[in-house]
């Protein structure tokens, strides 16, 4: 799916005279791209071409300079695309496949080619950095979530290493005439595991895979492998990445426990490419325990078997290993006193402002009446209004009979946090009884509260609670441990006191109206 949207990305790109670099992690899948590419593009007037390891020096000089004279149109390369002889003379679009195995500088150094080149990256799970970006609205995202048709969920088994088990799995895949992939990441041991499979499994074929090999003979070893001479390709990661064999259907990893969760998805994401059945195990140390983290990661691929789950495999991510630098404790400043939920609400409140003001500035180089002013520094400076706490004798929520599924109410109460007006929280009303009927008293309450939360914002309130059958409407402390100013009586039941009201209306039938009339008095003040 991401192969062909990057396909027609680039193919509209060279159609508007621009050139294309893709740029993927290992040549192998260089070279799996280029047939793609060749293949589905040889009706067009289109020059693709492959910069790896697999390319004699000969044929670099050559294609080098075919890019930078504007011959060839759509180049696929490995990191031999960031190196400073490389130089495009219509740079227009850099697709980057597999973000997730790229560091920053690999792809910022992109970027810096042409000011003007648009970015396109590929991934089934996005790294936290990356990710974090989209949900913040740094970055555009899309998502595809429909498989391709016949296409069966995998059967993900994590366990012990059991070579009673791994036996098991070979001749169960050799029966129906598969292929099998066995991924073990140390070059130095690879030899001994292939000696341990020709005893253990003798009636199949195992031949070895790996980067440090001599680059024709790993290409002459991936031939044979696709062409079926071969039934257990062992081999280290060099396999995680975008290789489609829809014939090889079993995938076997030893101490998966040491691979990061992205790596994981990735590797099962090598079998189950046609329509049958696909099974993956993931073996851990037979008797050493995995880290806390080793164990969560398995626990999470465990548990996310489903189609596409590469985007919930990602959010577990952020969620297990953080968001980077980007909230990290080397940022400047005090990122621990601000706390995630208002880092990310300013982050996101930022990025507004900013399109605002690339959308005002838009406006007026077309020409639009000049009263729509930029924002300028002063905009962003301005302080951002603090929740209030609400603390009133109410039972509000969303009740589990009323919205019986669980991640919808998440969804929903995530929905109700992010309310701004009055008018938002009318309509989302509005919308529940439209969706799932007259509101129960809990949710009613939980509406009621958003409107006295709003409203005592407005007012400039810290907090409203019940104290001694009382309801407080307390103001922020005064800064520098200033004395707080007594304020004025507003009504013969609602007496002022060192920042603070008290209203001895709680204990009256209509209080919840009351407590909303003055609120808004408040605010006219």
């Amino acid at each position: 799916g991401k192969t062909e949207v990057a396909l027609r990305a680039a193919f509209k790109a060279v159609m508007d005279g621009r050139q294309v670099a893709i740029l993927v992690p290992t040549t192998v899948l260089a070279q799996q791209h280029f047939e793609t590419f060749s293949q589905r593009l040889a009706a067009y007037p289109v020059k693709v071409e492959m910069l790896s390891r697999f390319r004699s020096p000969r044929e670099q000089t050559e294609i080098l300079l075919g890019l930078a004279i504007g011959e060839i149109d759509i180049v696929i390369g490995t990191h031999r695309l960031i190196s400073a002889d490389v130089q495009f003379k219509e740079l227009g679009l850099v697709i980057i496949d597999e973000e997730q195995r790229f560091g920053v500088t690999h792809k910022e150094h992109l970027k810096k080619l042409r000011t003007e080149v648009d970015v396109l990256t590929l991934t089934a799970t996005p790294i936290p950095r990356t990710l974090y970006m989209a949900l913040t609205g740094v970055r555009d995202i899309s998502n595809l979530n429909t498989p391709p048709e016949e296409r069966l969920p995998i059967v993900t088994h994590v366990g012990p290493y059991s070579p009673k088990l791994v036996r098991q799995a070979i001749l169960r895949e050799l029966e129906r005439g598969g292929q099998i992939f066995f991924v073990h990441n140390r070059v130095h041991t690879i030899d001994a595991m292939k000696a341990h499979l020709n005893q253990l499994v003798p009636e199949a074929r195992v031949d070895v895979g790996h980067g440090q090999m001599n680059e024709h003979e790993l290409a002459s070893v991936m031939h044979r492998f696709n062409a079926g001479e071969i039934d257990i390709l062992l081999s280290t990661t060099i396999i995680e990445s975008g290789l489609d064999i829809p014939n090889a259907n079993t995938l076997i990893v030893d101490r998966a426990d040491t691979f990061g969760l992205a790596q994981l998805y990735q590797l099962r994401g090598r079998v189950g490419r046609g329509a049958a059945r696909a099974y993956a195990y993931f073996f851990r140390h037979r008797k050493l325990a995995p880290t806390l983290e080793g164990q969560q990661r398995l626990e999470v691929i465990a548990a996310n078997t489903q189609l596409g789950a590469g985007y919930s495999i990602a959010m577990r991510d952020l969620e297990i290993r953080g968001a980077g630098e980007l909230l990290g404790n080397h940022q400047h400043g005090h990122i621990q006193a601000v706390g995630f939920h208002l880092y990310t609400r300013l982050l996101a409140d930022a990025v507004r402002r900013i399109r605002t003001v690339g959308m005002l500035e838009g406006l007026k180089g077309e020409g639009k009446p000049a009263d729509l002013q930029p924002l300028n520094f002063q905009t962003f400076n301005q302080p951002i209004s603090m929740p209030v706490n609400v603390d009133l004798p109410l039972a509000a929520g969303i009740p589990a009979d009323y919205i019986r599924d669980q991640d919808l109410r998440l969804r929903l109460y995530r929905r109700i946090a992010d309310l701004r007006d009055e008018t938002e929280i009318e309509a989302l009303a509005n919308e529940f009884k439209d969706r799932f009927g007259v509101l129960p008293e809990m949710a009613e309450n939980l509406f009621y509260q958003m409107r006295v939360k709003l409203r005592a914002e407005k007012a400039g309130l810290a907090s409203i609670g019940m104290e001694t059958g009382q309801i407080v409407l307390r103001y922020p402390s005064a800064p520098n441990g200033n004395e707080e100013k007594r304020l004025r009586d507003l009504a013969p039941d609602i007496r002022g006191g060192k920042g603070a009201y008290w209203c001895a209306f709680g204990k009256d039938a209509d209080w919840m109206g009351r407590l909303l009339e003055t609120l808004n008095q408040l605010e006219e003040k």
